[in-house]
């Protein structure tokens, strides 16, 4: 009967992939109503805190986005930008890194993505190179971050163990940074250059294609003076996210609650809430933009996928707990490196680093992996490049007016694959090396 039910699951997780938005988290919901109405399984714990976490990161990204905190920091990645182009495919996936970091999403980097196209197709650079580049970083980024919904919800799941939010970023941030590095010394000579690519000189021979190529000229933005606001709200929200990292790494400057320390998961949420707080005091930005923002929107998507597929995947470990630890237990200590790919795999299938961590993790927990073996394979759930269906994988395609930066014939054959393989070869390999000289 095992099988049925994770048919029904992997039915409900791939359609919900499918749809898109929010059809991740109401498909869920759909696989529960089988499960449990047809079937008779008990359903799971709701996983409330996890969900709480991300509300009140989301809170204060939001409450920043909508003070000119998000505008203040993509012009000064412009700035970076154009002052450097020669340098631009690693200077690219370094600002989309450092924008994922601080916003937790990697759906800011849609906001440089236009000015990464434009620079490196005026300075004769294939675009393909910094652009695929710099999407892979801004989702690998992603662990790394102490604000990001996939991070939170590790933080749950070992929140009794030894392990603190500093333990995680000091694996997760190291090996990615160097691991998205060594990936762009490679993908800096991949492909054909720019003025001899055949897409591209195909596309100069017509007329149309040739005036917007190179004809046309951009309009320069003229230059707009950053308010106060703006960098009031980015200053509030790094301090926020500084005192997390500091609190998770010292558990006595937490407050002592009935005899030891406040928990991380109270402690971020008071932080965050607290900070977007002080955001609207002190910034006030307009609450209708706040809750329209795409920061908002992204964290709101994050929170029903979570409430619903993993809901979903905990009512069927917990049927099925004993076949599960036998299989997966045995698969694992046959070979440790196989619950990477499982995570791999499921973050292909779901799109979704959160509710990777959310289902698998528990898995992983229930058959004895120690905590540092989950910090050094946790950067195998930013398998998002693998489909080209990501949001910024088709934006990155469509500001590409080269043609350079593509979804193949044969659909895998993709811009971002190699880049992406590269990426988390390098990068996993060095998470378990730093697991290794850490723990």
């Amino acid at each position: 009967m095992f099988f049925v039910h994770f048919a029904i699951v992997l039915l409900c997780i791939l359609v919900g992939a499918r749809i898109g938005g929010i059809g991740l988290g109401v498909m869920g919901g759909l696989g529960l109503l089988i499960l449990t109405f047809g079937f008779g399984l008990a359903p799971a714990s709701i996983p409330i805190d996890v969900m709480l976490m991300i509300l009140s990161v989301v809170s204060a990204a939001a409450a920043m986005q909508a003070a000119g905190g998000l505008d203040y920091m993509v012009k000064i990645a412009t700035r970076l930008i154009h002052r450097h182009p020669k340098y631009i495919t690693f200077i690219a996936p370094a600002v989309t890194y450092t924008f994922t970091i601080f916003a937790g999403t990697g759906h800011v980097a849609y906001s440089v993505l236009p000015v990464i196209a434009e620079v490196s197709r005026k300075n004769g650079i294939r675009p393909e190179r910094p652009l695929s580049m710099a999407v892979i970083a801004s989702q690998f980024a992603i662990v790394g971050s102490p604000i990001a919904a996939a991070v939170l919800t590790v933080i749950r799941y070992l929140d009794g163990s030894q392990v603190s939010v500093l333990d995680i970023l000091k694996i997760t941030i190291p090996a990615t940074v160097l691991g998205i590095f060594f990936a762009c010394i490679i993908v800096n000579k991949l492909g054909k250059e720019l003025n001899q690519d055949p897409i591209y000189l195909a596309r100069l021979e017509n007329p149309e294609y040739r005036a917007e190529l190179l004809d046309s000229v951009p309009k320069e933005e003229q230059e707009q003076t950053t308010s106060w606001h703006a960098k009031f709200s980015v200053f509030i929200f790094i301090v926020a996210a500084i005192s997390v990292v500091i609190l998770g790494a010292f558990a006595e400057l937490r407050p002592v609650v009935n005899g030891k320390p406040l928990s991380m998961v109270h402690a971020i949420e008071i932080i965050m809430l607290a900070a977007g707080a002080i955001i609207i005091l002190c910034c006030k930005p307009d609450n209708n933009v706040i809750t329209r923002g795409s920061v908002f929107h992204a964290g709101m998507r994050a929170v029903i996928a979570i409430f619903g597929i993993a809901w979903l995947g905990d009512t069927l470990i917990a049927a099925h707990l004993p076949e599960v630890k036998e299989t997966v237990s045995s698969l694992v200590h046959a070979a440790p490196w196989a619950f990477a790919l499982a995570l791999f795999v499921f973050s292909v299938l779901v799109n979704s680093q959160a509710a990777t961590v959310t289902v698998l993790f528990p898995i992983g927990l229930s058959i004895g992996l120690p905590p540092e073996i989950l910090v050094g394979t946790f950067v195998a759930v930013n398998g998002y490049f693998f489909v080209p269906n990501y949001g910024p994988i088709i934006a990155a395609c469509d500001f590409d007016i080269t043609g350079t930066t593509k979804i193949g014939k044969y659909i895998f054959n993709h811009s971002f694959m190699i880049p992406g393989l590269l990426s988390m070869v390098f990068s996993l390999a060095l998470s378990l090396l730093f697991v290794k000289l850490y723990f």
